[in-house]
């Protein structure tokens, strides 16, 4: 080569690839490579017509004229050079693939000839604005970085696969929506600051926007609906400066395996799911996780609501169902004709109340500092947060209605009732659903409370309650359309008497709505007499598909060893629990005034008997059995803890121990031990509810044995017979 001219000697020496023609006639050299030879002049490549690949990258040429003489030429490589005319000769009819990168061309022509084109790359060069692509049909190829394009465009119905456009002057996407076959796009390092433009792009798997100026997490909602989508580059964006950015990407685009060039883990995607939209259950375990946490860091006590024994867990019943069904009303309605058995347990609310809600009556109403103060002093049986509220359980709710010794009745939404079932409680779950959906929306309108959005968020949660029941066998106890509210209280209402085993009555002259006590059945005179025992109805359909189920279900033998010492530990703890213990612990509880287990104490106290006497003697035949109403404080013995009825814990003293023992003793009958109990006279009511195989169900709804009205009117009546002797007298 003399002065950057191409020699015959130096081609024939790069020649390479020996083979036929395109005619078929001859035997050829198919490729001719020269990189970095500093070449100038190529006019002697006008005579190797049969070229089919010629590479000069690395040169000085700025004269590509030669090409014209090359018909069957398919790949042109001449970046780096000093090409200042794109495309400068006559089109080969077949040319594929050009690279043109690292030149000085600084605009384009119209390339209609060249419809066999698949791959241009015109990187590194001047070029301002795209056009003369729209004719070449079969490219799929486009590579433009680093020049000075400010905008998309030109590229209109091309069927590109890989659109590269790096380093340019593009402030946003646009003119992108008809490349439907667009697979990869590389647009780092602009000034995008939004990704709109990008939705319309269903088959897109690589997405490279480092560099750029992206800002919100709201931007990848553009995204969110290319299933496609794989890999994601965000590098060196403002985004990532927000806090938790990752994790809230891999939660909006959760189809990505790489993000940011780094791999997508399976942890990363659960991570992100259980933080923006965690599953009910996962709500649920959260939140009574936290509950418990702050509950365990107050002092101990014992409450009301605690399990009085190991077959009757404390009485509940929960009425859930979307927004505005009329669980509240029915609430308050089944509380006011059950009074005796039931008590509204009010929730606490940062929302504020509507026209004719009274505080206190049906919510609390408190701020939310108020309510994260209450959370985290460990008040909180279950929270939730429902359309920006939030909503809450309290402890004390329901300890209120268990010190009248009656069943705790609440309401909630469906969050609650997962979270509800997390805990201790075993309550029965009623589901309160409407059907109509036009009523539904009528009502909730003509109270004018709610805005449409409210409304309509009302409405597609219908859907999530039908599926929890149809998906959850079992999960409800049971299932009452609430379209007419008269209908679905007389349901309700028929329910709560199969499930207190209550009986309704004709009698001469109306209906009876009362309710019978459970100490009096009738006869077949019709006449009422003490019952024996109240017999309940301890399986239903449910308990029983669940026993045949397990029995059905083959069992791993044990042996004898094995057995036997199970049947030792499940002794220790029952004998532990129902209160298998010295009797003189029991002088650390007080009891309130009434109480609801007199009934399972003898009843043939006569009236010489002082208040100390009876008190001891009840004491010590009920040991740690008796009314859980009592407290048992761990904080300073000195001091002892408020057990909200205005009882102190006395501190313990251990020589008072035998003392009362002895105590005792004298009090007892003779021929009873302390360990001994009185025996239960036929005529007092024993209500035992062997629960539903399986955790937080019961066949049925646990009775209490004596409501406030029944104990005050038993008060009162025997008040009465005490009077009449006195006169008597």
């Amino acid at each position: 080569m003399e002065d950057g001219e191409l020699t015959k000697h130096e081609v024939s020496k790069h020649l390479s690839s020996l083979g036929r023609s395109a005619t078929g006639l001859q035997h050829v050299y198919l490729s001719l490579s020269i990189p970095k030879k500093s070449l100038k002049n190529l006019s002697i490549l006008s005579k190797y017509i049969h070229l089919q690949k010629l590479e000069l990258p690395n040169n000085q040429i700025k004269d590509l004229s030669c090409v014209s003489h090359m018909p069957y030429l398919l790949t042109l490589d001449a970046s780096h050079n000093e090409i200042s005319d794109f495309f400068g000769f006559q089109p080969p009819k077949n040319l594929k693939e050009v690279n043109f990168s690292h030149n000085h061309i600084s605009s384009m022509k119209d390339l209609s000839a060249y419809t066999s084109l698949r791959k241009l790359v015109l990187d590194y060069n001047f070029i301002s604005e795209i056009r003369g692509l729209e004719n070449c049909s079969s490219l799929t190829h486009l590579s433009m970085e680093h020049n000075k394009i400010l905008r998309i465009s030109g590229l209109k119905n091309l069927k590109l696969r890989q659109l590269c456009l790096k380093g340019n002057l593009l402030r946003k996407i646009e003119n992108l929506q008809t490349l439907q076959s667009l697979q990869i796009l590389d647009l780092s390092s602009n000034r995008i600051q939004s990704m709109s433009g990008l939705q319309d792009l269903h088959l897109l798997g690589s997405l490279n926007l480092e560099s750029n100026m992206i800002g919100e997490i709201k931007e990848y909602t553009y995204v969110q609906h290319l299933l496609l989508l794989r890999e994601l580059n965000l590098k060196r964006n403002p985004i990532q400066e927000q806090p938790d950015y990752r994790r809230a990407v891999t939660f909006i685009l959760n189809q990505l395996s790489v993000l940011d060039e780094k791999p997508v883990t399976v942890e990363e995607k659960v991570s992100a799911v259980n933080k923006y939209d965690p599953s009910l259950e996962t709500v649920a375990a959260r939140d009574h996780m936290t509950q418990i946490v702050y509950q365990y860091m107050q002092p101990q006590r014992i409450f009301d609501s605690t399990l009085p024994s190991l077959d009757t867990p404390y009485p509940m019943l929960v009425l859930t169902g979307p927004q505005a069904c009329g669980k509240r009303e029915l609430a308050h309605r089944l509380c006011h004709e059950y009074s005796d058995y039931f008590g509204y347990g009010a929730c606490h609310t940062t929302r504020g109340p509507y026209f004719g809600e009274e505080d206190g009556c049906d919510y609390h109403f408190v701020q939310e500092e108020e309510f994260e103060n209450m959370t985290r002093m460990g008040q909180f049986v279950q929270t939730m947060q429902y359309d920006g509220n939030w909503y809450g359980l309290s402890r004390e709710a329901i300890e209120r209605v268990a010190r009248e010794g009656l069943a705790c009745c609440v309401h909630m939404e469906l969050e609650g009732v997962f979270s509800l079932k997390t805990s201790h409680f075993e309550p029965r779950y009623i589901l309160l659903i409407p059907t109509k959906t036009e009523s539904y929306v009528s009502h909730m309108k003509a109270r004018g409370f709610y805005t449409n959005d409210q409304i309509n968020k009302a409405v597609s949660r219908i859907d999530l309650y039908a599926k929890t029941n149809r998906e959850r066998p079992g999960f409800f106890d049971s299932v009452i359309l609430s379209d007419n509210r008269k209908e679905a209280y007389s349901a309700l209402r028929q329910l709560i008497k199969e499930y207190l085993g209550l009986e309704e009555q004709e009698k001469e002259g109306g209906r009876s709505t009362g309710v019978t006590p459970q100490n009096i059945i009738t006869d077949e005179g019709g006449n009422s007499t003490p019952a024996r025992k109240l017999e309940a109805n301890t399986t239903d359909a449910y308990s029983q598909n669940y026993h045949s189920k397990v029995h059905a279900r083959p069992l791993p033998q044990k042996s004898s060893a094995e057995l036997a010492s199970i049947h030792r530990r499940q002794q220790m703890v029952r004998d532990a629990l129902v209160g298998k213990i010295p009797r003189a612990y029991t002088q650390l509880f007080k009891r309130y005034a009434h109480t609801t287990s007199s009934l399972l104490t003898p009843h043939s106290h006569t009236a010489g008997h002082n208040e100390d006497s009876s008190s001891e003697e009840s004491s010590a035949s009920s040991g740690l059995s008796m009314n859980s109403s009592a407290v048992l404080s761990v904080g300073s013995p000195a001091d002892g803890l408020d057990a909200g009825s205005g009882s102190k814990v006395e501190p313990l003293d251990v020589s008072l121990l035998g003392q009362n023992l002895e105590k005792l003793k004298d009090h007892m009958e003779p021929g009873l031990s302390p360990d001994s109990s009185h025996s239960i006279p036929e005529q007092a009511t024993v209500v035992s509810s062997p629960g539903r195989p399986g955790s937080k169900t019961k066949p049925i709804l646990p009775p209490i044995p004596l409501g406030r009205k029944s104990a005050e009117a038993a008060s009162k009546q025997q008040l009465t017979g005490q009077a009449g002797q006195g006169d008597e007298g």
